[in-house]
């Protein structure tokens, strides 16, 4: 099937051994594995039909999260090349009114459940232009359908909420893992772990949903461990988003832009990974593809 001397499969070979070494399980370097989901954020912008074609969905119109008249608009998600590397850009902007306010979501519609989940993001402790002070709120997550009020399916995995301010009345700088059972208008049902710690900068957000636990990671660094009934119990998006918690933070008038960045994700379908395995898989894949999504539907 492989002709001799193939520089190609010279190269292929040659990476799949040291992914060996390293304890990872090696993967066709042509044919992306089965079960997989990564995405580079290879875009020119919001309106690309690869967007679509790729099966993301780009959020607009009103509703929550957040403060109440805010807009979630399609013009605060981006694709610039940040450190030479194409990345989502996602935007929140606000004048300290929720009718000043417009906020940014981007979600991926195939379902998954268990398996390793990971993404590289930059987080922002301080405003790229205007006054510092918002209570907004970065994040990486995976959730399900709330069918009725209390919903004992629901299920929801916020593999972080980084809050640079803090919010809902805790300071920050705060990290934030949390499970959900349930939630509704009279219900609210969840386990959750806290670092006060600055995220500024490029991080490495990891989460794996196996064996009855969600396990969370932050560079690798295993910060949460939940189980019992917040496993999740339905199947799940992937979901970033930006938002504002409320608008008591703003100083001022003058209008504040946040920005949260993301360079990749992937998820692993029924795959326990090492932060360590989960990183080499994420370097073979980049390495040949723009985009990956072979998970079933």
């Amino acid at each position: 099937m492989f002709r001799a001397f193939n520089p190609v499969i010279v190269v292929g070979a040659a990476l799949a051994a040291a992914l060996s070494l390293a304890g990872v399980a090696p993967t066709a370097s042509a044919a992306p594995p089965h079960g997989v989901l990564f995405d580079d954020f290879d875009y020119s912008g919001p309106d690309d039909p690869a967007v679509t074609a790729d099966g993301w969905e780009v959020r607009t119109g009103g509703g929550g999260p957040g403060v109440e008249g805010a807009t979630w608009t399609a013009d605060n998600i981006a694709f610039p090349r940040i450190q030479g590397k194409k990345s989502l850009q996602l935007r929140l902007t606000t004048d300290g009114t929720s009718q000043g306010t417009t906020q940014s979501e981007f979600t991926q519609t195939t379902q998954g459940r268990e398996g390793t989940y990971l993404a590289q993001i930059k987080f922002s402790d301080a405003p790229a232009a205007g006054p510092d002070g918002d209570f907004m709120n970065q994040t990486f997550f995976a959730i399900g359908p709330l069918a009725a009020d209390c919903d004992p399916n629901y299920s929801e995995t916020d593999f972080t909420e980084y809050l640079p301010n803090g919010g809902w009345g805790t300071p920050g700088p705060l990290n934030s893992e949390t499970t959900w059972y349930t939630t509704g208008e009279t219900c609210s049902d969840s386990v959750e772990n806290d670092q006060a710690v600055s995220l500024a900068g490029w991080h490495t957000i990891m989460a794996t949903v196996a064996g009855g636990h969600v396990r969370y990671y932050v560079d690798g660094v295993l910060v949460a461990d939940h189980a019992g009934k917040y496993f999740p119990r339905e199947d799940m998006v992937i979901d970033f988003n930006t938002w504002l918690i409320d608008t008591t933070g703003h100083v001022g008038q003058q209008t504040s832009i946040w920005n949260e960045y993301v360079d990749y994700v992937y998820y692993a379908q029924n795959q326990v990974l090492s932060p360590k395995q989960a990183k080499h898989q994420v370097r073979l894949l980049r390495s040949h593809h723009r985009f990956v999504n072979t998970i079933a539907p």
